[in-house]
């Protein structure tokens, strides 16, 4: 390496150009670069060596001017279609000679300049280059332009995201719908870091952080500042496949065979209510009273009969089976079917022929059953009720609906038969919470109301029958039971203060219920068998029962077997679990919404249990709201003490709640 000689080298990835000056040491060089700064340099850092070129630093700012002209890099191509599959190496000498018909140094070295930063048509091998592939070169090309076309949707992309920012109406584009899915995916899963979802955020100076890319989506109206990311992060889908759809328009416009059409009991004649909230849209159940030449009743609970509409194992079916229920949320309901079959024709729609699958029985004085059948069935609701509509029946004590009070008759003995049968009821307040299109959040106390009453005991009553039925037959069906809980000693309880507090204690002994294609008790109702039956459009098990008891009714082979059947209970299981944890945390979202935004308000509350009394975190209950919250007392307290607070801060989002508590406390053994 002589004195003088031009060099090229890199510093920091920049294409820099240089004189040698002298050596250092054994290995290094001093280079000087057009900018008269020294770099110690070994030869391997040196890039190419332009002969003849310029030994002055100070004339390396000329010698580029006279280079730059000559970087077209469109020549490239045309050079490489004359050395394409001829296997041969080319130098920058080469092929400035075949671009420029000239070997001087400014020509080489513009030739080493296109041929290094070229990524299309020659590949480096060793001293020097190779033509690539005829192959190679079309897919380094069409690379090369899903990149520019990248480029250009993200630069449109970020132009659409400061449009929506600053107030403009946008049609996102579909890569712009999974730019933004990015970001939702970001704030579902924040441990994984999500390199578009980042590079948004960069983009628009915002900190990578979920909180960041979830203010971003609300403030780009993709989602709603409550957007239930409970929901979202289940696997419960929201939204139906077009398959499904189109599967349920189809049985809409052409409904399958009636397998039961030679079997069905006519019961059109009979008058029968259903009673829901008003908001209900899936009616699944109605209920009737058929008077008897001894002067007897015959009572009819009436069950829809989606299986009319949905095969085993066939879409619907399947769908509903991965959904495993309905989703009842404050905001609304996700149905197990698509709506227009659940709220359609699957529902028990008043003044319209339904199909139903019908349970009559008849009761003993006691309460207990005497007798009963199970009919599918045709019907024609009569009234469509609210429970507000039924309590106000009841209390007028209306002799034009003498049903209705026979039905609340038999359901105070039904209720009674039970307790002798052992079982345990539980009453503690319960709250409704409902969010209106406006946002309004209204969260009510759920009385028990005799309505209420009368309609769980009728469906629990359907629940034994149908759960009689399948053991006497020996129907592999799914059998809803519960362990016998060790409940504490009276002289325990009595100790407890009466109602809420007692109950809660009672709650806590009570054993999960558990499902299994074998009959056992159910402790706390009180009976030997039992199995969901009543909602068949909203609840996947009662629709397996459907299925098997019909298949036997009708004298046909049972669609599932046991071990079939249990199989299918395992996976349910598991999704109703997920479907029942985002139930309960969006509740508890829009109640700590609700209570964020009544600050001001004061609250009546009552010490429910500890949680940890060494650090005095209790339960306590809002009884003016049925809610049930955890809090830190200020001072000492018992079990029972009732006292009045006020939210001192509730973040619904970061699921936390802060009391302030107020004068007022009563103790529980002075109340």
């Amino acid at each position: 390496m002589e004195k003088g000689t031009l060099v090229e080298f890199r510093v920091q990835g920049e294409r820099r150009l240089g004189v040698i000056d002298r050596p250092e040491g054994k290995k290094d060089w001093i280079v000087i670069d057009q900018g008269g700064n020294p770099h110690k340099l070994r030869p391997q850092r040196f890039d190419y060596i332009i002969k003849a070129g310029p030994s002055n630093y100070k004339e390396i700012g000329n010698f580029l001017r006279e280079v730059q002209p000559y970087l077209d890099a469109s020549g490239l191509e045309v050079a490489w279609e004359l050395l394409a599959g001829e296997n041969q190496l080319v130098t920058p000498e080469t092929m400035a000679e075949i671009l420029f018909s000239d070997r001087s140094p400014q020509f080489c070295y513009a030739a080493h300049c296109l041929l290094s930063d070229d990524k299309v048509y020659f590949k480096n091998k060793g001293d020097g280059y190779e033509a690539r592939s005829e192959n190679q070169v079309e897919e380094i090309k069409h690379q090369l332009e899903v990149e520019q076309q990248r480029q250009r949707e993200k630069s449109q992309f970020l132009q659409r995201l400061q449009q929506s920012l600053a107030g403009e109406t946008v049609e996102w584009s579909e890569s712009d719908r999974i730019r933004l899915e990015s970001l939702e995916k970001f704030i579902l899963q924040p441990e994984q870091k999500y390199p578009a979802a980042m590079d948004i955020l960069s983009l628009l100076g915002r900190s990578q952080t979920p909180e960041a890319a979830f203010e971003l989506l609300v403030d780009l109206k993709w989602w709603s500042s409550h957007e239930n990311l409970f929901l979202r992060r289940s696997s419960y889908p929201v939204q139906f496949s077009k398959k499904v759809l189109d599967v349920a328009r189809l049985n809409l416009l052409n409904p399958p065979a009636d397998a039961d059409v030679n079997n069905r009991l006519d019961l059109t004649h009979q008058k029968i209510y259903t009673i829901d909230d008003e908001s209900t849209e899936e009616i699944d159940d109605g209920l009737s009273v058929e008077m008897l030449a001894d002067g007897g009743h015959r009572l009819w609970i009436h069950i829809a009969d989606p299986s009319r509409l949905v095969l085993p194992d066939d879409e619907l079916d399947l769908e509903a089976r991965r959904r495993s229920t309905s989703l009842y949320l404050p905001t609304g309901m996700v149905p197990m079917f698509p709506l227009e079959l659940a709220a359609g024709p699957m529902s028990l729609v008043q003044g319209k022929l339904c199909p139903a699958l019908s349970f009559g029985v008849i009761l003993d004085e006691t309460g207990a059953i005497a007798d009963y059948r199970i009919h599918p069935s045709t019907i024609k609701p009569t009234y469509r009720l609210t429970y507000e509509d039924v309590d106000e029946m009841l209390h007028l004590d209306l002799q034009h609906e003498p049903e209705v009070k026979i039905l609340n008759r038999w359901a105070k003995q039904r209720h009674a038969w039970r307790k002798s049968q052992g079982s345990i009821n539980i009453q503690m307040p319960e709250s409704s919470i409902k969010v209106k299109d406006n946002d309004e959040i209204i969260v009510e106390l759920q009385e028990v109301s005799p309505s209420r009453q009368l309609v769980a005991e009728m469906m629990i009553l359907a629940g034994e029958i149908a759960g009689r039925y399948c053991q006497e037959h020996e129907i592999p069906v799914p059998f809803r039971g519960q362990p016998q809980p060790e409940l504490p000693p009276d002289e325990e309880l009595i100790l407890l203060p009466a109602g809420p507090v007692r109950s809660c204690a009672l709650r806590r002994c009570m054993p999960r219920s558990e499902m299994t294609t074998i009959p056992n008790r159910h402790a706390s109702l009180g009976l030997n068998t039992y199995s969901q039956v009543t909602s068949p459009i909203r609840r996947y098990t009662d629709l397996l029962t459907h299925f098997q008891l019909k298949a036997h009714l009708r004298g046909d082979q049972l669609p599932f077997t046991r071990d079939r059947m249990q199989e299918i209970l395992y996976s349910v299981a598991s999704s109703a679990q997920e479907a029942t944890s985002v139930e309960r945390q969006t509740n508890r979202y829009w109640s700590l919404e609700f209570l964020r935004r009544q600050g001001d308000q004061v609250w009546q509350a009552l010490v429910l249990r500890w949680l940890r009394e060494e650090e005095n975190l209790g339960l306590i209950l809002l009884e003016e709201l049925g809610l049930e919250l955890p809090h830190r007392f200020e001072r000492s307290v018992s079990l029972g003490d009732r006292f009045q607070v006020q939210v001192s801060r509730s973040d619904p989002h970061r699921d936390e709640i802060r009391f302030r508590e107020l004068s007022g406390f009563v103790s529980s053994q002075a109340s």
